[in-house]
């Protein structure tokens, strides 16, 4: 199990909890305005899709729903689990090109991706997974690949030889793919869904960093989400008030490794040379209704930079975005301008639309 990735989950928990006592009250105050059963916390940690998730709901059939969404959790984790040989994916991985009838999920989260990829040019590709595991993101088995081993596993790279009919999905022979850059997002969309269908008016997700709410605090404030410092994760930049909304990051700190040449190497991967992206992004936060959609496009605008990603905010007003540079400038999207509170010592300029 990777020491970094259960530091990174629980600080994201801890920064979650503390913008939640963004007014000088603590959880115990402002979700125990009664004795009522609307108020109620019912929470639970789970650990699934390689990190820690916390679910917490709030009413009557807090409990119901919480167990609905755990055994959805583990539902998804084994349609889209890479290693589980009996997954969706590793039906997919080892078809060596024939068609593979997949589950619904499976077939419209493919679907969603290969959207996005199109949407960004290609900054978005789930079929870079051997990469991935020749660089031993996978493995924790951590190396530098050859130029020339890179470059012979980039002509199995490329989203639009993947295609999708109804739910039958078909790969090109040698073609890998991985959905860990949109599973977390669907998952948490999925778990909003259950919420709603049990009742419950006020939740709040956190799986491993994709944070998603349901409602507003059961005391009608705004969740408060904190978006972490990428040179220091104890600490944050500023907090985002939400309500119904995801809030996900994508940063060079959340899984890397130092090479013997003393540089660092993230897991993101610029699909166009084989390398972890580095076009001058080290955060990438994206704010939308969709927890599948910002999960893909804080990925992608990661890997696009910031001039292009700049671009792409500017075209795409559903989403929201804070970004910071490799010089700890932060930028973020003017619709956020009433709802974003800087962090003591650090200012920002605003992307105008």
């Amino acid at each position: 199990m990777n020491v970094r990735k259960i530091i990174a989950s629980l600080a994201a928990a801890a920064m979650i909890a503390l913008a939640g006592c963004g007014t000088g009250n603590n959880d115990n105050s402002e979700n125990t305005i009664a004795d009522s059963d609307a108020y109620k916390e019912y929470a639970a940690d789970v650990y699934a899709m390689d990190t820690f998730m916390t679910i917490k709901a709030y009413g009557s059939n807090g409990q119901v729903a919480i167990d609905c969404a755990k055994e959805e959790i583990q539902r998804l984790e084994k349609l889209f689990n890479v290693n589980d040989t009996d997954s969706d994916i590793s039906k997919i991985n080892n078809s060596k090109g024939s068609s593979v009838d997949v589950s619904e999920d499976t077939a419209n989260l493919i679907r969603m991706s290969l959207e996005k990829s199109q949407e960004t040019d290609g900054a978005l590709d789930i079929s870079v997974y051997s990469v991935l595991k020749e660089w031993g993101f996978t493995t924790e088995d951590y190396k530098i690949p050859d130029d020339n081993k890179l470059r012979e596993l980039l002509e199995n790279v490329g989203y639009e030889k993947i295609s999708v009919e109804g739910d039958t999905v078909t790969v090109p022979d040698g073609y890998e793919i991985d959905l860990g850059s949109v599973a977390k997002g669907y998952t948490s969309d999925r778990i909003c869904d259950i919420m709603r269908e049990n009742g419950i008016s006020s939740a709040l997700i956190n799986l491993g960093g994709n944070v998603q709410t349901v409602g507003k605090k059961t005391n009608g404030e705004l969740w408060k989400v904190a978006v972490e410092n990428p040179e220091d994760t104890s600490s944050y930049i500023c907090t985002i008030n939400v309500e119904n909304k995801a809030v996900v990051t994508s940063g060079n700190y959340e899984r890397f490794f130092e090479g013997e040449d003393g540089n660092l190497y993230w897991h993101i991967i610029d699909p166009a040379d084989g390398h972890p992206a580095d076009n001058g992004i080290i955060s990438a936060t994206v704010i939308g209704e969709s927890g599948v959609t910002c999960d893909a496009l804080s990925t992608a605008l990661f890997v696009m930079g910031k001039d292009k990603a700049f671009d792409y905010c500017k075209t795409h007003t559903e989403i929201e975005a804070v970004l910071v540079d490799d010089n700890m400038n932060i930028y973020i999207t003017d619709g956020l301008s009433d709802v974003l509170e800087m962090a003591d010592g650090y200012n920002c300029t605003v992307i105008k639309r």
